[in-house]
Order: structure tokens, then C-alpha cells, then sequence
């Protein structure tokens, strides 16, 4: 992971005018909506290609869901990123430093030239702390569906309720998948205390503050768990993992708070009905002690997990977008967690930005020494070192991966 910039404003560009102008500038003419077939989701083994908005902000903390999307989906083939800020790069070596062929263009026009075809899904890849779309956004949205993609968005308000997207949708007979929106009122569940019926470890990788890397680290800890044998299911709660693919999630932020741990609750079940998994991961949101977000304490209610996963960012002297708050100390954070909750934090996940290999390095030593627990870099150190930390904290995992063997 690169080191973060500061935030700046975003500069939007390859915009056009009005929404009857928008359909000269795609990449061929648009088939007449009457004659448009309905793009639907392929099946898991042909996933539908999209091209990611992230304007002025790939690689940012405001360009998670660009980000993640570009580091792991399952759902999606993400053919180019859109950020002329960064035009003609790789997407993966911004991000990481390892090249992964899906290049950054400067607008619509031009990701669409590239294609050899039009993409299945334009996907907005900002997430503003507004949660809205602004007047030049939306503009680029309408001009996407203009051209014939289908749109997947997670932002606070829901296009399919307003009624120019809604419109422009129909006449070109593509969809618009609000991802952030929740069930029905009347549909939402209340907390059962049936969380006690699941009968694997529940692990939340939680954090000391938002956008630090929760949902990419517990990404990567299922993955090394299932590449060692081991049946591992992961829950998303937000919108991004929602769009990687993860076959279990809520939204939590879109929850009402009353139908927030029910919600959460009755998913894992649901989880560990369907998959009998060996051990379930809950993506965390927010951070328990950041006065701006409840969410934690929801995924904390809602999961009561047996064991946390604590990410943290060493090389963050404020929190993200409060530069009069400073980042809590790790120690802090496990004392609110295990004294809000009867549970254990069992290891803890470093966010290396604004740090070199060298600082990684130190600090992992730094804080195992701290805080006698497991601690590692999900992203450049080895898998193994997170599969050793769940395995450590629940043998019966591994016990029950070779029973099922034998």
C-alpha cells in the first residue's frame, strides 16, 4: 500500500453538458433502448466487466471502493480506472507497487476506446464522506447509462428513486444497483440472540480508526485461510466488499440503528447455515473510539465475536479527516474493545502508509513486544504469519480441518 497523500479536491473532467449530448461521446452508437438487451450479472465463473469512476481520488483514502475493487473481486472484471489525475499508470503499481494490467484513463471517452466493447458495469468508486453525488458526478453517471452500462453505486442516496436516473435507466434498458440500500422496514431483523446457535469462532478485524484497511485485511485473512484448507466465510458491512462479491453482508451504515445488530446477526447466521464453515470473518467499520461512527459497536453487538484482529496505521499521527483528533494507540484501543465486549483481541494488522519496509518492521517488533500478541503486515509480510494467528488463538479450527480430513 503506497503512501497516502493528503486530500485534495476533486477536479472532475470528460464531462458533457446535457444528458442529450451525452450518447456522441461513447465509445460506439448505443443500441436503441428498445432493442438494448438487459445486461444481468453472469455467473461466477464469467464475471461481468466494469469500469471504476474514481476521479482525482485512486489511491486515496476517499478511492476505497476503487481501491479494493482493484485489489480483490470476485463479481466484477475491472477493465480501467477513471482518475486523470493519473492517467496512463498501472492501477496496481499505484497501490502496491506490482503492476496488474487494468490502466488508469482520463474519462469515460477513453476508457471506452479501450474496451473492446461496452462494459457491462460502470461502477462509482469514490466514497465521499457526503455520501452524494455531486452536479458533475451525476452528469457522468447519466452519460455511462447513456452508453449502455448498468450502474452500481454505494453511496447514501439511492438513484433508482430519482426519477432522471430512473428515467434514463428505463430508456436504456439497463439497471442501477443501489448496493448500500437496505431491506424494507418491514423485512428487517432484531437481535435474537441466536448468534449463540453458530458454533465457529466469529473473528472481527476491527480498527483504530475508518479507511485503514479492515475490509482488505480480513479479505486477505480468508484467503490464506481457504488456501490452507480451511472453510473460512467472510461477512462484508460495507459497500465495497458488497461489490467485491462477498456472498454474505449488510450495509451497516444504511441500517436503521434499532435493526443494526439483528441485521448483522441473522446474516452470519444465515452464513453459517448455508456454508458450515470452519470460521467466520466480519469485516469492521469505523473504529470503536472514533466519536464520528457508531457502526463498530453494532458489529461488535451484533457478531460477539470470539476474537478481533485489531488494524492499525503506525504512520497516522491524526485521524482520517479530523486532523484535531489523534490516532489512539493500539494498547487503548484492545483495553475499550475487551472491556466493551466479552472477547479477546488475538492479533494485530499494521497499515503501512506513510512508512517504509524498514519502519514495518520495527513496529511489528515494537508492538508484539507491547502487547504479547501476534502482529504482521496483511499486505507485504506472508500469509502465513495470519493463519498462524487464527490457528494459535482457535486450535479446534485446525483440529476440526483434519478430522474432516481423516
Amino acid at each position: 500500500m503506497p503512501i497516502i497523500p493528503p486530500l485534495t479536491a476533486t477536479v472532475m473532467t470528460d464531462v458533457s453538458p446535457s444528458f442529450e449530448k451525452l450518447s456522441s461521446d461513447c465509445a460506439s452508437p448505443p443500441i436503441p433502448a428498445k432493442q438494448s438487451p438487459l445486461r444481468v450479472l453472469p455467473d461466477r465463473d464469467a464475471p461481468a466487466t466494469a469500469i471504476v469512476y474514481c476521479e482525482g481520488q485512486f489511491g486515496k483514502i476517499d478511492g476505497k471502493t476503487a481501491n479494493g475493487l482493484v485489489r480483490h473481486s470476485q463479481r466484477y472484471e475491472i477493465l480501467s480506472i477513471i482518475d486523470s489525475a493519473k492517467v496512463g499508470q498501472d492501477a496496481g503499481s499505484v497501490l502496491d507497487g506490482v503492476p496488474n494490467n487494468i490502466l488508469i484513463h482520463g474519462g469515460l471517452t477513453d476508457a471506452l476506446k479501450q474496451a473492446d466493447r461496452v462494459p457491462d458495469y460502470f461502477i462509482f468508486g469514490i466514497a465521499p464522506a457526503t455520501g452524494m453525488l455531486s452536479s458533475i458526478e451525476r452528469q457522468v453517471v447519466l452519460r455511462a447509462i447513456n452508453c449502455g452500462m448498468n450502474i452500481v453505486i454505494g453511496l447514501h442516496e439511492f438513484l433508482n428513486d430519482d426519477p432522471e436516473f430512473s428515467a434514463a435507466a428505463a430508456k436504456a434498458n439497463v439497471t442501477i444497483r443501489d448496493v448500500r440500500r437496505p431491506r424494507d422496514k418491514k423485512d428487517l431483523r432484531v437481535f435474537s440472540g441466536r448468534i449463540n446457535e453458530v458454533a465457529c469462532p466469529r473473528i472481527a478485524v476491527l480498527g483504530t480508526d475508518c479507511a485503514i484497511g479492515k475490509r482488505t485485511t480480513a479479505t486477505v485473512i480468508t484467503q490464506a485461510l481457504i488456501d490452507e484448507g480451511i472453510k473460512a466465510v467472510l461477512i462484508g458491512t460495507g459497500q465495497t466488499g458488497l461489490m467485491q462479491g462477498a456472498r454474505y453482508g449488510v450495509a451497516m451504515d444504511a441500517v436503521p440503528s434499532q435493526f443494526c445488530a439483528g441485521e448483522l446477526e441473522a446474516t452470519i447466521l444465515e452464513a453459517f447455515e448455508g456454508e458450515d464453515p470452519d470460521v467466520i470473518l466480519i469485516e469492521g467499520q469505523g473504529s470503536l473510539s472514533h466519536p464520528a461512527y457508531s457502526t463498530s459497536s453494532f458489529i461488535i453487538r451484533g457478531s460477539c465475536p470470539d476474537g478481533v484482529v485489531l488494524q492499525h496505521a503506525p504512520g497516522r499521527t491524526h485521524r482520517c479527516d479530523f486532523e484535531q483528533m489523534s490516532m489512539p494507540t493500539p494498547a487503548s484501543e484492545i483495553h475499550l474493545i475487551e472491556t466493551f465486549a466479552d472477547t479477546k483481541v488475538i492479533g494485530m494488522t499494521i497499515n503501512h502508509e506513510y512508512m517504509s519496509d524498514d519502519e514495518v518492521s520495527s513496529s511489528i517488533m515494537k508492538y508484539e513486544r507491547e502487547l504479547k500478541i501476534p502482529v504482521t503486515d496483511a499486505l507485504t509480510r506472508s500469509p502465513d504469519r495470519l493463519v498462524e494467528m487464527v490457528l494459535t488463538a482457535f486450535p479446534q479450527i485446525g483440529r476440526r480441518v483434519l478430522n474432516g480430513v481423516a
